[in-house]
């Protein structure tokens, strides 16, 4: 073997069992396994979650609470206590080193081994959190070594170096593994395979990157050497935890990147923009355009005019314009003679699109259908028929739209409608519709940056970053369960002002394992108890789509002066006369949906507000979201908040996210090294030779090994 492998021989080594390692026998192999450690690569690419400095003593006066420190000290008193008020037994022994005491303490023991271990006048080094109760300086269940007689503490320091006289690593644990047995597998691991490690990135970017080898970079991690720093190590910033991230990254956006190239690479439909129809629509329109949604409407037009297909990311925040986008860029589609299918996740919230796209539309000239899983069988025939001869230039609707037997006589472009609620494969279905058609994917959800490259990397994307005119922040307000009063009174003098207002529960009916106020029985209590004066309509989930749909209506033309709701009001209603949004039980909700129900109010020119009551059950997570709500109205911020709140997976939703797995890259806090990874990535997937040169052979080799099946790189050679 020579010394540095080849990537295919580093890959087959490094698939080495772990129980091949000396003292992982079949019981601690199982115990690794279920940390998701089975593999020795696996061992390698699970890093230390933090670290301990114990490359020095210090002297027991010195110690300052809530820090970790090494001390050297002789065993005073030892004895088994009971608490005072727990009644609770523990094992209590005092050390000193001449400048002062230290009380260790253990709530976990066996008494006849832990009376042996420490007789007074014992000398040991002791590790641990330090903690201060009034002037008692205390260590609970520390790491402690023994010197034997005579020995200098310094020489069982460097005896011991996997415990003491080094930054150490703390590596993730389960029950029946401790750190020190760990650091010993680990040590073994790192000394007989980091070697073994190669990456076969140009050796022109691992230069320009400033990244270290790869073994080096894995040898420095687990082990840090004496001169490393450890706030560098615990931020996670070292250059050897950044060699890694990088080398994890770049595989990714490679990966996203093909997909990219081979977006554009298809052919696809260059169309004429000859502004038949966007004109006489800017004309009608009772505003002016933002000159935010006039730079994304054209970057959208760009797209549609090249060769190949379009697959952009429309980012715009609640109440920011973007369905007017969506409907500029389908009436250039329909005045080159092709159809557009427009799909939401919910039938209100394809309503509401169906009901704003129809009015412009109609007065074009032009038709639109609208296509749910409650559309009659009779009705949905006529739309199947419409679609399929060209007589409808734009289908509206739910997932039924991408059904198999919904077909058109020429597809030019799909718009998707809150990406986050659908899968990759939902996208794919639409494609396979038309001929290649465009993709329009629109979310209001802010999607932080770092994870739209992520998750999205193969689309371009657009963001609207900026409201229209004449809006005004809203103010928002937490408001304790107590003081519930107070929210009815701002209510009420909004609507003796003429407005209107929202107030949201989270479920639609009482269950026996829930206390939140439901939405029917709650309109019935507000109309009975609080405002008998008004007319309050109540909308939930279960209700029938005409009956929603006449509810909607009733209040957006002022009949209904308090609408009572659940969630479906989170996206798609717009009724600029309501300037209150109350929302109940507020702790139970995310931070994107609270946000979202936020965006309900502020659509017209008058102050609104949201009024975030919380009970008394409030958790210290739930009180972090509020505080973030109260605290900016800027998506962006509250989606950064929310990924370091809930992390990637459920910020998205785990299930159809097609969020990566990652073994060392924390988005939150990699976002620098993801945009330099993303740009070296798509710089080499540029090279017409990528697919097919022997010099990229192993780069595509490694990349169709981390990533080809998640990102569907079957070509890959």
């Amino acid at each position: 073997m020579s010394l540095k492998p080849t990537y295919d021989q580093s890959h087959r080594y490094l698939a080495t069992p772990l129980d091949s390692i000396r003292g992982v026998g079949p019981r601690i192999a199982e115990k690794l396994a279920r940390l998701g450690i089975r593999t020795v690569e696996q061992a390698l690419y699970t890093l230390p979650f933090r670290y301990e400095d114990r490359r020095q003593f210090t002297r027991i006066a010195d110690l300052m609470p809530d820090t970790r420190a090494t001390i050297f000290g002789e065993v005073l008193a030892s004895t088994e206590k009971t608490t005072s008020r727990s009644r609770r037994k523990l094992f209590e022994v005092v050390v000193g080193d001449g400048s002062g005491s230290l009380n260790l303490k253990w709530f976990h023991y066996r008494k006849t081994w832990i009376e042996k271990q420490y007789p007074v006048g014992r000398r040991c080094v002791v590790y641990g959190e330090v903690k201060q109760f009034g002037n008692i300086r205390e260590m609970h269940h520390a790491d402690v070594e023994f010197l034997a007689a005579g020995q200098d503490p310094n020489a069982l320091i460097h005896a011991d170096p996997l415990n003491f006289g080094r930054i150490l690593p703390v590596y993730p644990l389960t029950e029946g593994l401790t750190q020190k047995s760990a650091r010993k597998i680990w040590k073994q691991v790192v000394d007989h395979y980091a070697h073994l490690a190669v990456s076969p990135l140009p050796v022109e970017i691992q230069r320009r990157q400033q990244l270290m080898p790869l073994d080096e970079a894995l040898r420095e991690v687990h082990f840090p050497g004496p001169d490393s720093s450890l706030k560098e190590l615990d931020e996670g910033c070292s250059v050897a935890r950044r060699t890694l991230v990088f080398d994890e990254l770049f595989y990714l956006e490679l990966g996203m990147a093909l997909k990219h190239r081979g977006v554009i690479l298809e052919q696809g439909r260059a169309f004429k923009v000859e502004h038949v129809y966007t004109k006489p629509l800017a004309t009608m329109l009772p505003f002016r355009l933002t000159e935010a949604q006039r730079k994304v409407l054209r970057e959208i037009k760009g797209d549609m005019m090249a060769p190949h297909p379009m697959n952009r990311l429309l980012q715009g925040d609640v109440g920011s314009g973007k369905t007017i986008v969506a409907l500029m860029a389908a009436l250039v589609a329909i005045e080159n003679q092709t159809q557009v299918a427009v799909v939401a996740p919910t039938e209100i919230l394809a309503e509401q699109h169906f009901l704003q796209f129809h009015a412009w539309m109609e007065s074009l000239g032009l038709t639109v259908r609208f296509l749910s899983g409650s559309t009659t069988a009779s009705l949905r025939r006529q739309i199947l028929q419409d679609l399929a001869d060209g007589a409808a230039q734009m289908v509206v609707g739910t997932h039924a739209v991408l059904q198999e037997d919904v077909r058109f006589a020429e597809l030019g472009l799909g718009i998707i409608d809150e990406q986050h609620r659908f899968g990759v494969l939902q996208r794919a279905a639409l494609r396979k519709k038309g001929n290649h058609p465009d993709l329009l994917i629109m979310t209001a959800t802010p999607i932080p940056r770092t994870l739209a490259l992520t998750v999205y990397g193969d689309l371009s994307l657009s963001v609207i970053d900026a409201l229209p005119p004449g809006r005004k922040p809203v103010i928002t307000r937490i408001i304790p369960e107590a003081r519930r009063i107070k929210a009815y009174e701002t209510i009420r003098r909004e609507l003796a002002e003429g407005r209107q207002a929202y107030i949201v529960y989270p479920l639609v009916e009482e269950t026996e394992k829930s206390d939140l106020l439901a939405a029917t029985e709650g309109a019935a209590f507000l109309q009975e108890n609080i405002f008998p004066e008004q007319r309050i309509g109540v909308l939930h989930g279960k209700m029938r789509p005409d009956a929603k749909e006449q509810i909607m209506r009733d209040f957006k033309s002022g009949a209904i002066n308090i609408l009572v709701s659940t969630t479906v009001i989170e996206v798609g209603i717009d009724v600029p006369n309501a300037t209150v949004m109350m929302i109940e039980h507020a702790e139970r909700f995310g931070l994107a949906q609270l946000h979202q129900l936020r965006g309900r109010v502020g659509r017209g020119a008058h102050q609104s507000q949201c009024l975030l009551v919380k009970s008394g059950l409030c958790s210290e997570d739930g009180l972090k979201r509020l505080e973030v709500m109260a605290a900016t109205n800027d998506g962006f911020k509250i989606a950064e908040a929310d990924l370091e709140i809930r992390g990637p997976g459920e910020f998205l939703g785990t299930r159809q996210s097609g969020i990566p797995d990652f073994r060392v890259a924390n988005l939150f806090r990699d976002g620098r090294t993801l945009d330099q990874a993303r740009q070296e990535a798509f710089r080499i997937a540029e090279d017409p030779a990528f697919l097919t040169a022997d010099r990229y052979h192993e780069l595509r080799q490694a990349l169709k090994d981390r990533w080809g099946e998640r990102l569907e790189l079957a070509s890959l050679g």
